[in-house]
Order: C-alpha cells, then structure tokens, then sequence
C-alpha cells in the first residue's frame, strides 16, 4: 500500500503508518496537511494519515475541515503516545545548543523543559523529523530538534534529553482516511458525523438525548463555524458503541432533529 503522511520518515506519521499498515508500506511525504486529500481523491495513495488531535494542545481543527470538503471518508483510528526528545549532533551538549527548531506543537508540548535553557532560541518549524534530517545533512553545530526516538536513529542524531514533553501521559489521536467507496467496516464501533442543527432553542440537547436512548456515548464533539454564515456552526462528533443496530437507530432518529447530518466514517474503534 503507499500512504500519505505529514512530515517524512521519523515523523509521528510514520510510526502510525507502520504500526497501522506494517512496515512494508511505502511512504508518500507531504509537508502539509492540505496537500494530502488530492492525493488521496486521485488515487496517488491507498489512504492518509493524518493528526486529528492531542490530548494536551486539544484538536486540530483545519484537518476536520480537509476531510469535510474533500468529502473524505474516516476509515481508521490510531492513538500514538507521544515521547519527545531533545536530539543534536552527536558530541554536542545542551551548553553548546543555541537554537531549536521543531514544530509549534513540540514546542507547546516540551515548554516546561524549554523554560529551563532560557539561552536556547525557540524557532517554529514544518516538522520534527526534517529539522532532525537537516541537522544531519548540513552536520549543523549549536542546533537542536525536537523529534521521536526513531528520528534520531535514521539521522544519526545524539539524544541529550529523552522524554521530554510536560505531561508524560501525551496521546496523539490520528485518523486514517480514504477515498469514499472503498471497502467499507464490517461491525463497526465507532463513527464520526458532522452534523448542523436545527435554529431552535435546546436542539443540542435533543440529538444527546437520542444518544443516551440508543446507549450510544458520544466521545467527542467539536464545533466549527460555517464560513458562508457567520456565526452559525457545524458539529463534529465521535460516537462509540457496542451495539451496532443501535448506533444505526439512533443515526435515523439524530437526522430527524438536525437540518442536515453527514457519516465521515464508520469505523473500529482504536483500543
């Protein structure tokens, strides 16, 4: 299979690509996340992975709304700890590190630590594992990179500080996303909707009320504003269950009380 993943390899991406899909995969390395859904509606790639969000810095909200107009279809879950680790030249110290470069997500991460190098520059950048490629290419002294422990084997990088992120117990959420019409989960537990309600007082409160009547638990939801109408918001949500049929029941009793509801994906639920 080739999948698509933000950064290159040593990247996050790229562990959830293995873990997920198994190592023969091959890699297609995007910069960007918005580059990801042409490549994935034109059949460059089989799926993408792609960061939804982090249980300290919250969700990412661009990339719900990649997957909504590209109308592409959630086909996957993976969580992935997170250990971030301070990696530099090998025979450097944390003396000789002038600045760092990372992606503004370590950095937010890892800010405990950094307030302890107060002489250390702070230097947002693309990804952490290309910053950690360019220190190894260009043999760069007096920089270092925020990065995975696989980042520092590939580009031959020193570890001078390892698990480094404020809060040890550091999850990222990604999603796994395809072109729609591809095989679809048999016996799902899991489904991501966007949905937009109704211009009524307790809507809201009506679509949880059908959850809890199909004993569906609603696990995440995040609202996002409607460009084209200012001040009016779409709703994405994450819904588990146990009992399929039920999930489906509730599905038909949801759209019912919403002005219009969207499946982004029927999946399994990562455990």
């Amino acid at each position: 299979m080739k999948i698509a993943i933000q950064g290159i390899k040593g990247s996050f991406h790229h562990i959830v690509a293995d873990n997920y899909f198994g190592e023969n995969v091959e890699l297609m390395e995007c910069m960007t996340f918005s580059e990801m859904p042409d490549l994935v509606l034109n059949g460059s790639v089989d799926a993408a992975v792609m960061a939804i969000e982090n249980s300290i810095a919250g969700a990412i909200l661009p990339n719900y709304a990649l997957i909504d107009e590209a109308n592409l279809e959630v086909s996957g879950e993976y969580y992935l700890p997170i250990h971030q680790n301070f990696m530099a030249l090998k025979g450097e110290t944390m003396g000789d590190i002038k600045a760092v470069y990372s992606h503004p997500m370590a950095l937010l991460q890892c800010r405990r630590f950094l307030r302890e190098y107060p002489h250390i520059m702070l230097i947002e950048d693309k990804d952490t594992a290309d910053v950690a490629k360019r220190i190894h290419d260009k043999s760069l002294k007096g920089v270092g990179a925020i990065a995975s422990v696989l980042a520092a084997e590939i580009y031959e990088l020193e570890i001078l500080a390892s698990e480094i992120q404020t809060i040890k117990d550091n999850h990222t959420r990604f999603v796994i996303v395809q072109k729609k019409g591809k095989k679809s989960c048999e016996n799902p537990t899991k489904a991501s909707l966007k949905f937009v309600l109704k211009d009524k007082s307790g809507s809201l409160g009506e679509v949880l009320m059908e959850l809890a009547k199909h004993k569906v638990n609603l696990s995440k939801i995040q609202s996002l504003p409607i460009i084209e109408k200012p001040w009016e918001y779409a709703f994405f949500a994450d819904l588990v269950f146990a009992d399929c049929q039920e999930y489906k029941n509730a599905l038909q009793d949801i759209k019912a009380k919403v002005s219009s509801c969207k499946v982004l994906g029927e999946y399994k639920k990562n455990q």
